[in-house]
């Protein structure tokens, strides 16, 4: 094939309906050839000539949608000043949009003899590895349009694309495990009966399974080791025809968007799949080692790795940084997903060695006019040195709140925990938003997540149980807060079982009614269980995937968490845009926007905050001081609604607050019977008393004034 000349932008290959234009980075190449193969692996390789601005580009006129592709790089091999190019390696393209194939771990992968890990294997492994594939980028979104849904109106759903669907009745088997089945009419009514507004969905960028797990016989089901970012699992289609994979996950973002539902993915853009030192050369190592990862200075034979994973991205070179934002750019323009969740995002703002939230990265997204745009969550930490960083993000950003998901566990399992630390987790965290100009729904509250226990196992386990895993049970934290109600795993004791109902309903309702955006873990809501297993990033089994013969047996627990979702929709005092500021909404009002009571009716003060932890806390909020306006520019009322929370072992005496708070009360909702918006409500009146069970929640909404 004799190649036009073609142009350095955009990167990867790019159909134009006549032929392909090929663009791929790399500076430290002194040669680049395109390898294009037939369908039975003939391979035809063509020199790029033409490099602009250490871009390498031509055009092929002729090349079709299907057809796989890669690249091989002359250039240095010196691996103690981080250079591994090698032209025995069949080499990804970062930019691939699809991508075929497998890894299959021969030796031939690797760039070095096993064994001598500074030395240099010049075998072909091009019949051993993954390759990219031209793709069709036209689709029909027919009237595709994002559902635009604010933050504070969000309800986040996480989900596994393959685990959701595998054991779905109603979806049909050849659809199992897959974007369309995800999309399938039988799942998305069980979004829409929720109150879902957001699906968020674990890693779906083309990603391996681990050598060493495949020797185990296990897989990598979680998906946190990406090879391409731009590329859909291949593994997540039904449809098997070459780059089949884009126009399926297009075709689900479309269906979702027609219920009304975003899409944000959970992305990696922080390490990939070619590992540490001893790890394969699959991409960006025999690309431009030294500009794509970070190298240890003092031996650049090794890798900076604050991930825990082998390796981190460069995020200093201007390169790798255009990689990570085209690659954002393409999933909101080109496959219309709505926003982000970035993995150990810590590591994206490491410039040098500290975390910077005024690194080039946050700078870059803040300028972008598209990514600027969509939602953007970050997993505020990673492995390295003060990658703690929950609170620290710029206002752009909102953040997983691992401060809530702890206070929250531990305010419900009776541990000791001052009350003005679950106080200020469940109004929006302001001590950790208000200063830097962001909102309540910065704070992403969770009390469950992919990683670690599923809700029903954070109330039936004291320990992990990850034997499954292969590791004798040394992986998955040790630290969970839990509480297994008094047995462990598995019980016919009906009073440990009533407890445990009653403590997942505290926790799902706690979350619902707190000030931010609230996300729910995929099937917490029908009782789901992994066995005590708080790690199951390998366990593509039943063990991982959602049991839907769940949705009758607790078809109460569902029941519920659509009922506090849908009292949450109708109220937005429990969403509100503004934090709560403590004081009178008008001058001359006696009441606040938020008061704080103690059980014998009277408001807290400065004395009972100090006391140290409690148990028991009330919570009024006020309807009528919701600082907001509506799209008409009128200001927001709404009911008023007080919060008792009892998280000790005993019943407790509660006074109901009098005079200007409200005259008469109806409860709205009872996690000890699983009430939500009852037809015949119990009813109270100012200055009665009330006994609030032990380990519950009750909302009560005011219906009369004095």
């Amino acid at each position: 094939m004799r190649p036009w000349p073609g142009t350095p932008y955009p990167l990867g290959a790019t159909y134009d309906g006549a032929g392909t234009n090929f663009a791929v980075f790399s500076e430290a190449g002194s040669r680049v050839d395109l390898c294009l193969f037939d369908p039975d692996g003939t391979e035809h390789r063509v020199r790029m000539p033409e490099v602009d601005g250490f871009v390498w580009h031509c055009y092929l006129p002729g090349v079709l949608p299907g057809r796989h592709y890669g690249y091989r790089i002359e250039g240095p091999f010196d691996v103690p000043n981080g250079q591994r190019c090698n032209p025995a390696k069949l080499l990804l393209d970062p930019y691939a949009k699809a991508v075929a194939g497998t890894v299959d771990w021969d030796q031939s992968v690797f760039g070095y003899p096993f064994g001598s890990p500074d030395g240099r294997n010049d075998d072909d492994s091009a019949a051993h590895t993954v390759k990219g594939v031209v793709v069709n980028p036209f689709f029909d979104w027919a009237n595709d349009r994002p559902p635009n849904i604010p933050y504070n109106e969000s309800v986040i759903y996480e989900a596994h694309v393959r685990g959701l669907t595998m054991r779905h009745p109603d979806v049909p088997e050849e659809l199992r495990g897959t974007y369309a089945g995800l999309s399938h009419p039988a799942v998305i009514e069980h979004l829409k009966r929720l109150g879902v507004t957001a699906i968020e969905l674990m890693p779906v960028h083309q990603f391996l399974h681990d050598d060493g797990l495949s020797q185990r016989g296990l897989r990598n089901y979680w998906g946190y080791n990406t090879i391409a970012f731009f590329a859909p699992h291949a593994d997540y289609a039904s449809q098997t025809a070459q780059g089949a994979q884009v126009a399926e996950f297009k075709a689900m973002v479309r269906t979702l968007h027609e219920a009304g539902i975003e899409v944000i993915l959970d992305v990696v853009y922080n390490h990939t799949a070619e590992g540490n030192h001893l790890g394969p050369t699959l991409s960006m190592r025999g690309i431009d080692n030294d500009a794509y990862y970070r190298l240890v200075e003092d031996d650049r034979r090794y890798y900076m790795d604050y991930t825990g994973t082998g390796n981190s991205m460069n995020v200093r070179n201007p390169h790798t940084l255009q990689l990570i934002m085209d690659s954002l750019r393409y999933w909101v323009t080109e496959m219309r997903v709505d926003g982000f969740r970035f993995d150990l995002a810590a590591t994206l703002a490491r410039e040098f060695y500290d975390v910077d939230r005024l690194s080039a990265f946050f700078d870059i997204v803040q300028q972008d006019p598209v990514i600027s745009q969509v939602k953007l969550i970050a997993e505020p930490w990673d492995v390295g040195p003060g990658g703690y960083q929950v609170g620290n993000f710029p206002p752009l950003w909102t953040e997983w709140n691992g401060k809530y998901r702890d206070t929250v566990r531990d305010f419900w399992r009776g541990e000791p925990a001052t009350l003005g630390e679950f106080a200020s987790r469940i109004t929006g965290s302001s001590d950790l938003y208000q200063e830097d100009g962001r909102k309540p729904f910065a704070s992403i509250n969770f009390v469950t997540a992919h990683d670690g226990f599923t809700l029903n196992d954070l109330v039936s386990y004291n320990e992990k149980h990850n034997q499954a895993n292969g590791e004798d049970n040394r992986d998955g934290a040790d630290d969970n807060r839990s509480w297994n109600c008094g047995a462990e795993g598995d019980t016919d004791d009906p009073e440990v079982n009533g407890l445990r109902a009653r403590q997942r309903r505290n926790m799902i309702a706690t979350m619902m009614l707190s000030q931010g955006v609230p996300m729910l873990l995929h099937g917490d809501e029908l009782g789901r269980t992994q066995q005590g297993n708080n790690n199951a990033y390998c366990q593509d089994t039943e063990l991982s995937w959602v049991d839907w013969s769940l949705a009758e047996t607790n078809a109460d627990l569902i029941e519920f968490t659509a009922g506090v979702v849908a009292l949450r929709a109708r109220h937005p005092v429990f969403r509100r845009r503004r934090f709560f500021a403590g004081r009178p909404i008008r001058r001359g009002d006696e009441l606040r926007d938020i008061a704080w009571f103690t059980p014998a009716g009277q408001e807290m003060s400065h004395d009972d905050w100090e006391a140290g932890f409690g148990r028991c806390i009330v919570t009024f909020l006020n309807g009528e001081g919701i600082p907001d306006l509506d799209t008409r520019g009128e200001r927001v009322t709404d009911d008023s609604f007080l919060l008792c929370f009892n998280a000790h072992y005993e019943d407790i005496d509660v006074t109901v607050p009098d005079g200007d708070y409200g005259a008469e009360w109806e409860v709205v909702l009872d996690t000890t019977t699983g009430d939500v918006s009852p037809p015949e409500p119990a009813t109270y009146s100012g200055k009665g008393t009330m006994v609030l069970p032990s380990r519950s929640l009750i909302v009560l909404r005011r219906t009369g004034v004095e």
